[in-house]
């Protein structure tokens, strides 16, 4: 009884590799000249036996393991993050410069429009900008319009 179980389970197991190796790959050319493949001769024909070689391609070989996939995965999204990361401090650093921008703008105008300036001393105590001061001012709102504005209309 074992020595059947084992026959048979051998017959079951041999009966694949049996039928894959008797395959065979033809190739024929028709009347037309359209190159023909297939695993039978054609009737009335004659045809080329073509070898097939089976087993993984080299695409296969190439391919990355799962464990490098997943660092290559890990690098893309580290990369990302930082690329992501990189564009807030951008964006702060435009607002930033933005809000310097609208601030000169704003004290250039001042100074266009008035003739005296009224500021506070490190006292506390109120004076009025000397007419070189002014100028001072003017020159130094002027270069931060310049290096802080994208476009640069003084007023």
């Amino acid at each position: 009884m074992t020595r059947r179980l084992i026959l048979m389970a051998a017959i079951v197991l041999l009966t694949p590799a049996m039928g894959l190796a008797d395959s065979s790959v033809y190739r024929w050319t028709d009347e037309n000249g359209v190159v023909h493949f297939g695993d039978r001769e054609p009737a009335g024909g004659s045809a080329d036996r073509v070898s097939v070689k089976t087993g993984t391609s080299s695409r296969n070989s190439d391919r990355k393991s799962f464990q490098e996939q997943v660092e290559a995965l890990d690098e893309r999204k580290a990369e990302r993050d930082r690329r992501e990361n990189e564009s807030a401090v951008e964006e702060a650093r435009r607002k930033q410069r933005d809000a310097r921008c609208d601030t000169a703008r704003a004290n250039l105008q001042a100074i266009n429009s008035n003739a005296r300036i009224r500021v506070a001393d490190a006292d506390g105590e109120q004076r009025y900008l000397t007419p070189e001061e002014i100028q001072e001012k003017r020159a130094e709102f002027e270069t931060i319009v310049e290096e802080s504005c994208d476009d640069n209309p003084e007023s």
